[in-house]
C-alpha cells in the first residue's frame, strides 16, 4: 500500500519538531541550573535574609521541575505519533531504539536511565537544599 501524499515530509517535521522541544528542554534546564547554582553560593556568602533566596529557590525549583514535566509531556505525545506513523513505514527506528533500550530483564547497571528520570531528581535536590536553608534561617 502506498504512502498517501506527503507523509514523509509530515513524519520528517514530526521527527525534527520532537528534536525541538527536547532541545528546548536542554537549554530550560541550563538556564535553571544557573540560577539554582547561583542561588545556592549566594546563600552561602550572605548573612541574614537567606530566608529569601531559599523561598526564590523554593520557587524557581518547583517552577522548573514542572516546566521539565510539560516538556516530557509533550515529547511523549510527539513520540506516540511518530510511532504510530512507523508502522505505514517500512521501518521504525524510534520505536525498535524503545524496544532495545526498555528492557527490565537485564541487570540494573545495565539498564538504560531515561533522561527524563534524571533530570527530575536536580530540582528536588535543590529543592530539597533550599528547604533545608529556608528552615535553618527561620530557626
Amino acid at each position: 500500500m502506498p504512502l498517501p501524499e506527503g507523509f514523509l515530509e509530515i513524519y520528517k517535521l514530526s521527527v525534527e519538531m520532537a528534536d525541538r522541544v527536547s532541545a528546548r528542554r536542554a537549554i530550560a534546564s541550563s538556564f535553571f541550573l544557573t540560577v539554582q547554582s547561583g542561588l545556592v553560593a549566594f546563600l552561602a556568602f550572605v548573612d541574614g535574609q537567606r530566608w529569601s533566596i531559599a523561598l526564590a529557590g523554593i520557587v524557581v525549583a518547583v517552577t522548573w521541575w514542572l516546566l521539565l514535566r510539560s516538556y516530557r509531556q509533550l515529547n511523549r505525545a510527539k513520540y506516540r505519533i511518530i510511532h504510530e506513523m512507523e508502522k505505514q513505514l517500512p521501518a521504525a527506528p524510534y520505536a525498535d531504539e524503545w524496544k532495545i533500550l526498555d528492557k527490565h530483564d537485564v541487570p540494573l547497571n545495565e539498564r538504560y536511565a531515561a533522561l527524563g528520570l534524571i533530570e527530575q531528581v536536580i530540582p528536588v535536590v535543590f529543592l530539597a537544599i533550599n528547604v533545608v536553608a529556608l528552615l535553618w534561617d527561620l530557626k
